[in-house]
């Protein structure tokens, strides 16, 4: 690469960090990537998701727009660019300095069945292809620092779980326990996170699962069983007991790492909690409708997804659930709200806030 060429780059890269902190000041975060499921990409990521989407929802977020989830409220907190989806970059260095989306709808933690969305692994492999790609056009040192300023998010699980209690999917129901499932589950989460730390990333947010029991297709699902509802909120508790053991054993895990891995900085975000309260007391928090999808149809909502923004509903900000199993933008923003400042939803980010994650000084080894 020639001399100019690499001063031009690396001025690119110090102009982003000057632009994170006039927005918010004292920011040590230059670049943001996100890794997940369809709450993190509502399809733009996803190759062919409009004819390859296996839950009977086109329209995973309201309108199709990311700018409704939870990481693009973040990185507006945060004051950095939300990173563009992995798809659409054109190979130019300038775009991944800042980081990117690499989140696929409908992936799983597990290997799927399907190609067309993007497993945990695949995401991760995207991602270290694109440390290369940065050590290779600014040098070791140069993408170090880019690395070790940036913060990682991560949100898994939904799908593999969807997969689990749906009979009609990929048939997993049956093969383990409980216990058995969440442990797999965390364990590749586990190991991603230990990836990312010995490639020099120290900053990650880990999202938890949100109560699968109470979205419209699962409570749905069950009605039309034998299943009842868990104290009349509509919920499913034997699903959400499921997803408590996962959430619990993952946290778990995010201690112990902070613990074991020196100078490492995760945190659990307990997205599960935040919902129950927004179910348990709707009206505190401005809803009206706390079992019934927004946009699909039948019976709560959830015999027919999403397919077009002309089925929603007229007011989202009545609704906890936007479609299926993903939550209206409303739901969204207080969860980013929350995750940021710890309110109005108390501590759903552990050890710390997502805040405080941002303000805290990388450690740069030599």
């Amino acid at each position: 690469m020639k001399r100019e060429t690499l001063l031009v780059l690396i001025a690119s890269f110090f102009m982003v960090g000057m632009t994170a902190s006039t927005s918010v000041a004292g920011n040590n975060v230059t670049s943001f990537n996100v890794l997940g499921d369809s709450s993190v990409d509502c399809g733009e990521n996803t190759l062919f998701y409009p004819i390859l989407h296996h839950n009977l929802s086109l329209i995973p977020c309201y309108n199709g727009n990311d700018s409704t989830l939870v990481p693009h409220l973040l990185a507006k907190k945060m004051g950095v660019p939300y990173p563009p989806p992995f798809y659409s970059q054109n190979g130019s260095i300038n775009g991944l300095l800042s980081g990117l989306n690499y989140g696929s709808a409908q992936a799983t933690i597990m290997n799927p069945s399907s190609q067309s969305h993007q497993s945990l692994n695949q995401q991760l492999r995207q991602v270290f292809e694109t440390f290369q790609l940065l050590q290779l056009e600014l040098g070791e040192g140069s993408a170090k620092d880019i690395i070790e300023s940036s913060v990682f998010y991560l949100s898994f699980g939904k799908d593999d779980y969807l997969d689990l209690f749906l009979q009609s999917s990929s048939g997993v129901m049956g093969k383990y326990s409980g216990l058995e499932f969440a442990s797999i589950l965390v364990d590749q989460m586990v190991n991603v996170m230990r990836g990312l730390y010995d490639a020099n990333v120290h900053r990650i947010i880990c999202m938890g699962i949100l109560p699968l029991g109470c979205t419209p297709r699962i409570v749905w699902e069950w009605r039309n069983s034998t299943a009842g509802d868990d104290e009349g909120r509509g919920c499913v508790a034997e699903v959400n007991e499921l997803i408590l053991q996962y959430n619990t054993m993952l946290e778990e895990r995010i201690i112990n790492l902070n613990s074991e891995l020196p100078n490492a900085h995760i945190i659990f975000c307990d997205i599960y909690q935040g919902i129950m309260q927004m179910m348990n007391n709707p009206q505190d928090y401005g809803f009206e409708d706390p079992k019934t999808a927004c946009c699909g149809l039948g019976l709560y909502g959830a015999m027919i997804g999403c397919l077009s923004v002309e089925m929603a509903c007229e007011r989202d900000s009545d609704y906890i659930w936007w479609d299926l199993y993903n939550p209206t933008k409303a739901v969204n923003a207080l969860l980013a709200d929350s995750a940021w400042s710890g309110r109005p939803l108390f501590d759903i980010c552990r050890p710390i806030s997502v805040r405080a994650l941002v303000f805290t000084t990388p450690s740069y080894s030599d």
